[in-house]
């Protein structure tokens, strides 16, 4: 299966990225390519809306941490819609549930602007230690 972006403003200096399809090592690359070009072009409040992925891989998750990691450096957020039970365990297996704002819907995270989930940390060395 392919990977369909789709990207639009929402609000004052946010973006929503729809994702659907699989990311995966194969399709990640596009994936890469606009959250770049997105912060290239001075976005650092991102909205992953990811409801309609319907596979996720290690490569996958190493392009929104390296996203993450980007806009962080200018002190943005990339928040994630996840409705997937599946892609949900993912990012709680592997801790980055805890480092990732992770919503049910768009409108709740536009609705929490931004703002870290109770308890997340603030640095990925003390979030993604696989807890």
């Amino acid at each position: 299966m392919d990977l369909t972006l789709n990207e639009h403003p929402a609000g004052p200096g946010r973006t929503v990225v729809e994702v659907s399809g699989e990311i995966d090592v194969y399709t990640a690359p596009k994936l890469r390519e606009a959250l770049l070009s997105l912060v290239d072009s001075g976005t650092y409040r991102l909205i992953v809306d990811m409801s309609g992925v319907e596979f996720l891989d290690s490569t996958g998750l190493g392009v929104l941490v390296g996203g993450l990691k980007r806009v962080r450096a200018h002190d943005g957020a990339i928040d994630l819609v996840v409705t997937q039970g599946r892609i949900l365990r993912i990012f709680k297996i592997t801790g980055l549930s805890k480092v990732f704002s992770i919503y049910d819907s768009v409108d709740e995270a536009l609705a929490n602007g931004g703002t870290p989930p109770a308890g997340a940390p603030e640095s990925f060395e003390s979030g993604a230690d696989g807890r």
